[in-house]
């Protein structure tokens, strides 16, 4: 069957272009809200204090409000001898008495200043006698008070137009009397995920179905940047039940689809943009990787309400009223309308490219530049020349100012790629890879970067999960990066990690991971773990049989369909071993982890996989043991010291511990 083609695939920046120069970006209208939700929003309207603040003279010690002229001849041995009004000024209480030449009136810090004194001495430096003050050190006019409109003067602007209002403003407000603000409306933006794979999160899960985890991710990415998600739910593949929603949808300030911006014979979310109206699709297909299919499109729309409630008037970007009047019934508005690819990492990519500033504008939020940092990348990493890319990567630190950037991987169906990614590396459109040692620069995503206390970089195991737990549980950051033995063992002798897990066994002595530790690295002895076939139960294949038994049936039946590990991973090496060069069907799919091997057998995609035993019990799948191995932990010597690194190989000597361990099916000493 034909299929159609993208529009018309052009550069990132072209198309981020033409998307802007369709909208109105400017800040939405201004509304009121009351003192106790205007965190998070931005300001409409400079404040303009209404009183002063403090609005009264007030002491900020506790002392005597004297005339300070009283007090120039004081000295330590000839105090200044004054007379005691016998009123005690006090917070709350305005005084009664002025204070004359020569008197002297008790007060209290935050009192009101009596008529006549111009300054406090501080109690400290006097003596009371009787009716009698003696002040042993002068003060000059105005010390230790705070007069009247000292802090804020009545009619002085203190807030600005613009200004996202944080606690401090909002104490500066209270401080005001001020009981409501105006801000910049919220932009609402509908969200809607398409496809008839999808199901909510809580349903129960069935074969072919993933749950919408899009839906949430941009919802929380929408307040984030201070807007209001509106959610529209799922739509199935259905053209006329979407096209209904969308309409629905175009009553908000900005339209968000995920899904169904390819030019499958099933993608329907672009088709429907294409028939809201003008000015419609701008850009569909973009440069990118990932994000090839993003579709941009904006519709004008009559306008009488925004988000429900009549809109009073539009906001310049630097918010200057434009008009008071009342939006017409007849006035038009362009609404942004994009459909973002459906896999998450390419979703939420291209939602912060193109989308989010959008956002930023119409809350009248700034746009804040990305921090980078230098960084160089340890391996190498290959491009498709044509399309930009953005490279997530994890920033691993070496010395006070020295990254390196190690990329994720997983590709954009991964939900967690992004979450775990401390930025992404650029790579231009005609660069077909970066070579491994290259300075890059790496854009920080989140609010700047939070450096681990304790960087793992090798094999994955269910055991380190577990002991990296341990260290979140007492205090410390960590990162794990999962590379395989051979990559964590190459970090830890580069200095690139503080610790890494390996399970690597010499072929040549038959001994784990002890003949690969070189100069300047050591060795902590972790834990035993058994390796073994898994498969479902019941599957005549490897039930009861020895595993050279089981074997010989996979290498002989075409349909038997294998699981194979990462390169570079010590389970890969066992499996390659076990295989003696020979490839069975499925021995191109590789798996990351366990975890992913037994799932894969689980659901039916393969028949057998090697995984770890723990694995294996956790989801009822046969296990054929292979071979006990040794999951050690590799460090270099100049990280022993590290009270990160200390805490880690005190963890692994806990009874507790080692208790849990042994109940994760591991072995120890």
């Amino acid at each position: 069957m034909k299929q159609d083609q993208f529009l018309n695939v052009i550069d990132r920046d072209e198309a981020e272009r033409r998307f802007r120069a369709a909208l109105d970006l400017r800040p939405l209208a201004a509304e009121e809200v009351t003192l106790d939700r205007a965190l998070g929003r931005v300001l409409a309207r400079d404040v303009i204090a209404p009183v002063d603040v403090p609005s009264f003279d007030r002491s900020n010690v506790d002392g005597f409000a004297v005339r300070a002229e009283d007090t120039f001849a004081a000295a330590e041995d000839r105090p200044q001898r004054l007379r005691l009004s016998g009123e005690a000024l006090v917070p709350g209480v305005p005084p009664r008495a002025t204070i004359q030449a020569g008197v002297a009136a008790a007060i209290a810090t935050g009192a009101m200043l009596p008529r006549g004194a111009d300054a406090v001495v501080m109690v400290e430096h006097t003596d009371a006698l009787g009716a009698e003050l003696l002040v042993r050190r002068p003060v000059a006019p105005g010390a230790n008070i705070s007069g009247a409109g000292g802090d804020i003067g009545r009619g002085e602007t203190v807030l600005r137009r613009g200004e996202l209002v944080t606690s401090r403003e909002t104490g500066v407000l209270a401080a005001l009397g001020v009981t409501s603000a105006a801000v910049v409306r919220k932009p609402r933006v509908a969200i809607l995920s398409t496809g008839n794979e999808l199901i909510a999160p809580g349903q129960p899960m069935r074969p072919g179905l993933v749950y919408d985890s899009n839906a949430t991710i941009l919802a929380d990415a929408v307040r984030e940047l201070g807007g209001e998600p509106v959610h529209f739910g799922i739509a199935p593949d259905e053209r006329e039940l979407l096209a209904e929603l969308v309409r629905q949808a175009l009553h908000e300030d900005v339209v968000l689809l995920s899904g169904g911006t390819s030019k499958g014979e099933g993608d329907l979310s672009y088709r429907v943009v294409a028939e809201l109206g003008q000015p419609g699709i701008i850009v569909h297909g973009v440069a990118l990787k990932p994000g090839k299919p993003l579709c941009l499109a904006a519709v004008s729309v009559q306008r009488s309400e925004v988000g429900g409630q009549k809109s009073e008037e539009y906001l310049t970007s630097d918010f200057r009223p434009l008009t008071s009047e009342p939006l017409t019934s007849d006035l038009r508005r362009v609404v942004p309308v994009v459909v973002l690819p459906g896999f998450p990492t390419s979703a939420i990519f291209t939602f912060h490219e193109f989308v989010a500033p959008v956002i930023r504008s119409l809350a009248g939020r700034r746009q804040d530049a990305a921090a980078t940092v230098a960084a160089r990348l340890p391996l190498r990493v290959n491009s498709e020349r044509g399309r930009t890319e953005y490279l997530l990567v994890g920033l691993v630190k070496k010395g006070p100012d020295t990254f390196f950037a190690y990329p994720m991987g997983k590709g954009s169906g991964s939900v967690t790629t992004f979450s775990r990614a401390d930025g992404f590396v650029v790579i231009p459109r005609q660069q077909e890879y970066v070579a491994a040692g290259t300075e890059v620069r790496v854009h920080l995503l989140g609010q700047g970067l939070q450096p681990a206390d304790l960087v793992v970089i090798g094999s994955h195991c269910v055991g380190l999960d577990y002991l990296l737990g341990r260290l979140h549980d007492q205090g410390w950051r960590t990162k794990f990066l999962a590379v395989g033995s051979t990559g964590g063992l190459e970090a830890a002798r580069r200095g690139e990690c503080d610790i890494a897990g390996i399970h690597l066994l010499d072929e040549a002595t038959q001994q784990y991971n002890r003949p690969f530790v070189g100069a300047g690295l050591c060795l902590v002895e972790g834990y035993r773990r058994l390796q073994g076939i898994v498969f479902r139960p019941g599957d005549a294949r490897f039930a009861g049989r020895t595993v050279k038994e089981a074997m010989a049936h996979v290498l002989a039946d075409a349909d038997c369909i294998m699981i194979n590990r990462n390169r570079g991973s010590g389970t890969r090496v066992l499996i390659d071993r076990l295989l003696h060069g020979i490839r069975p069907p499925g021995y191109s799919m590789e798996s990351r982890s366990h975890n992913a091997v037994v799932a894969a057998v689980e659901q039916g995609r393969a028949d057998w996989g090697v995984a770890i035993e723990i694995a294996a019990k956790n989801v009822d799948l046969g296990f054929l043991p292979l071979q006990e191995e040794h999951f050690d932990f590799v460090m270099p010597e100049d990280r022993l010291q590290s009270q990160a690194v200390q805490q880690f190989t005190d963890n692994l000597g806990r009874k507790d511990v080692r208790k849990h361990l042994r109940h994760l099916m591991f072995r120890l000493d």
